[in-house]
């Protein structure tokens, strides 16, 4: 791929070509990133280390641990960052090999349709990750975890475990939530922005 190819995609995606859409991106790549990416690690970085079991063992509380958490939410939230941005990179990526500008996207009816389609995938795609997020989660980090050790000893039945900082942890999932919410809302937006260009109610830029 040629210089003019990847200026022209990184431009695409840094600049995409509606006022809110700028917004989005501004948002999602500063400060959600921004979010998870120190305090997240802040809050979740040891917390494998602090979890701990009754007894504390320390095979009990990794199988615990686990169970407890089947993915970790830093890798949970990062793959929902890196998935959500794909239909847009799919889209900028495509507009570069085409040489669209990206004044012209919300000129030309194929291209606008295109162009709404992957906003569209987008708001999809965070409301599946909004409700993977409920089942892997919940909305509240209790400060006691009741795990099935029984099939790590049979001598363990149900064993109680603490989990660090919960109260931390619950007003970061209730944040990330909000991230979630706020995204699907600027897409919405966004579409709307452009139904309202194409009728002519806004200028174009």
């Amino acid at each position: 791929m040629s210089p003019n190819y990847i200026r022209s995609f990184s431009e695409g995606c840094l600049r995409p070509p509606t006022v809110i859409g700028q917004f989005h991106t501004l948002f999602f790549g500063s400060i959600r990133m921004f979010f998870l990416g120190v305090l997240g690690f802040a809050v979740y970085g040891n917390e494998a280390l602090h979890f701990s079991c009754d007894p504390d063992k320390r095979e009990v509380n990794l199988f615990c641990y686990n169970q407890f958490r089947p993915i970790t939410p830093q890798v949970f939230w990062a793959l929902q960052l890196v998935i959500v941005l794909v239909p847009g990179a799919f889209f900028h990526l495509y507009a570069a090999c085409k040489s669209i500008k990206q004044e012209d996207i919300l000129q030309k009816s194929s291209y606008t349709g295109f162009y709404i389609f992957s906003v569209f995938l987008r708001i999809v795609l965070e409301v599946v990750a909004f409700w993977l997020q409920i089942q892997l989660f919940g909305f509240k980090v209790n400060a006691i975890y009741m795990c099935d050790a029984g099939a790590l000893e049979k001598k363990f039945n149900i064993t109680r475990c603490m989990v660090p900082e919960h109260f931390e942890k619950t007003i970061f999932l209730i944040a990330m939530y909000t991230f979630t919410v706020i995204t699907v809302i600027l897409c919405v937006a966004e579409i709307f922005e452009i139904s309202c260009r194409r009728l002519g109610f806004l200028k174009t830029q």
